[in-house]
């Protein structure tokens, strides 16, 4: 993908007299908890629990595209364990494109940004997105054995974030756009797959995301302030794009094409299936109020959204919903910890008896 721009060096924000306000104190607390909160995918995650590479997240068959149809109906269990490993390779994959691509932006955006502080910031950032790549990749070639190519929709949002010019715009496509998306999806898949893996997994990448939502809107919102009115409708109308672009991307129909399926018949089951309309729906739900947030909410953005059926979702607590990101990872950690320590207490206790009765 081409790219434009320019690299940017800022030489006086070394000083700490010359920074502006305490919104340069705040970007540079969220720089130290991006240095204090980095970790170790290798280890924080335990890469020995089992995966059923036919059911790697317990998707129940009522979730399944094809489920009611024909289709479905001439399938036996092997093949309909075969079709959820599919879908699950397909989310996950393009989690694992979003994620390289979240790299990369965030590189730009060290590359591109005008101060320092915010470079700081980014380069932590790009670490996180680092981790979060080579996690999905393991997840995919080592659990699933499977991996779908980017989405065609994806890969074109990418390209145009990346091509312009303007040093917001990868905050704005990636973060904003692609990121608050994902959010969603993780979010929706963490909350409801029984399976332990991919649980964790989710859960410490969004504590993460939880980081970088609060840095995108700072960021957006205090120079959105700035522009003028027929600046802000360029940004929305990128918006605009981006959102149906995203919209129209979620149908997995490509996972059907696999099996077979024609692809104006898969293209049917997709927009027919009442689970599937109810999951692309709520994957709105934190890039809706992030937009608002940052200032981008004229006339024409809010009738899409209407169009959509996702507006009411800019009244989202954004906060509240990246703090429950980050409870979530803490309470997940603290279970698997005690249940660690519970099962070393017994082994020591084991051991113990058995000395006693050697004795």
């Amino acid at each position: 993908m081409p790219a434009s721009g320019s690299a940017r060096f800022s030489w006086k924000a070394l000083w700490p007299g010359q920074r502006n306000g305490p919104g340069r104190d705040h970007l540079l607390a969220l720089y130290q908890k991006g240095k204090d909160k980095q970790w170790d995918g290798r280890r924080r995650i335990d890469w020995d629990l089992e995966v059923d590479p036919y059911d790697p997240l317990g998707t129940p068959d009522e979730a399944m595209t094809l489920y009611g149809t024909s289709y479905w109906d001439k399938m036996n269990e092997a093949e309909r364990g075969d079709l959820r490993r599919h879908y699950a390779s397909w989310q996950f994959s393009q989690f694992l494109h979003g994620e390289q691509g979240a790299m990369v932006c965030a590189a730009r955006i060290v590359e591109s940004v005008p101060d320092l502080d915010t470079k700081f910031y980014s380069a932590t950032r790009t670490m996180d997105e680092a981790r979060h790549a080579e996690i999905y990749g393991r997840f995919l070639r080592e659990k699933v054995g499977m991996l779908y190519p980017i989405n065609d929709n994806l890969q074109a949002l990418l390209g145009d974030t990346l091509r312009d010019s303007r040093w917001d715009m990868p905050y704005l496509g990636m973060q904003v756009l692609i990121e608050g998306l994902a959010l969603a999806a993780f979010g929706m898949i963490r909350d409801t797959t029984v399976k332990p893996l991919p649980k964790q997994i989710l859960a410490y990448v969004m504590q993460d995301e939880a980081r970088h939502v609060a840095f995108g809107r700072m960021a957006l919102r205090d120079y959105y302030k700035q522009l003028s009115e027929a600046e802000l409708r360029e940004r929305e109308e990128f918006v605009i794009e981006g959102c149906y672009l995203m919209r129209d991307r979620l149908k997995g129909s490509e996972v059907l094409e696999s099996f077979g399926i024609p692809e104006a018949e898969a293209e049917t089951f997709s927009e027919q299936s009442e689970y599937l309309q109810l999951f692309r729906r709520l994957l709105f739900s934190r890039i809706v109020p992030c937009v608002r947030d940052i200032g981008l909410w004229g006339e024409r953005l809010q009738r899409a959204y209407v169009d959509m059926g996702v507006f009411e979702m800019g009244d989202q607590n954004l906060d509240l919903l990246m703090a429950q990101d980050e409870e979530v990872a803490e309470k997940l950690d603290a279970e698997r910890f005690a249940a660690e320590e519970a099962e070393r207490t017994a082994e020591v206790d084991e051991a113990i008896e058995e000395g006693r009765s050697q004795a």
